[in-house]
């Protein structure tokens, strides 16, 4: 019986192992879940970056038209890197884009969009970043789609890119009846 035992129990130990290995591998790491899909965004209300412009809040989203909030920073690499494409959506009248500057001075933001052209029609300013983790944030730049009613529709962590845009938030601006 002991000798059994001592045979089965590696043998156990290296199958679970195996579909451990298995399940982990076969996951795709890009996909990171967010406990608000379809949920309310987290309530917010941040200073603006440029001063006399209204506050950045959540509250304001709701009943208008669908938004994407996009949460970048001078600092952010990869937020050069999609900011062309911010610059070409923004002149779509279906959606509000609007940002948040996350761990940034005023003086670097407004340097980065005056150098990259600014496609917000509003921004406002995380220096603390206590937005950023309520929204689950794990790092710049990350783009939320918010629906009229104020509930988060799409979270897309890292850079936005062609593929992104027409597979999954076009998709969004067209169901959310946007023409």
């Amino acid at each position: 019986m002991r000798l059994r035992l001592s045979t089965l129990l590696p043998v156990g130990l290296f199958a679970v192992m195996g579909v451990v290995l298995f399940v982990g591998l076969n996951r795709d790491p890009k996909v990171l879940p967010s406990t608000l899909l379809n949920q309310p965004l987290p309530a917010f209300d941040l200073p603006p970056l440029a001063p006399g412009q209204p506050n950045l809040s959540s509250e304001a989203m709701k009943g208008g038209k669908l938004t994407l909030v996009n949460v970048f920073g001078s600092w952010c690499v990869s937020c050069r890197y999609e900011h062309p494409l911010l610059m070409r959506v923004s002149k779509d009248a279906r959606f509000n884009l609007v940002g948040i500057d996350w761990k940034d001075t005023a003086d670097d933001a407004n340097q980065y969009l005056a150098t990259y052209g600014n496609p917000y029609a509003q921004i406002g300013t995380d220096q603390g970043g206590r937005t950023a983790i309520d929204l689950g944030v794990s790092g710049a730049p990350e783009t939320f789609v918010v629906d009229k009613q104020g509930k988060v529709r799409l979270r897309v962590p890292g850079p936005l890119t062609p593929e992104i845009w027409d597979k999954q938030i076009e998709p969004l601006i067209k169901e959310s009846g946007a023409s």
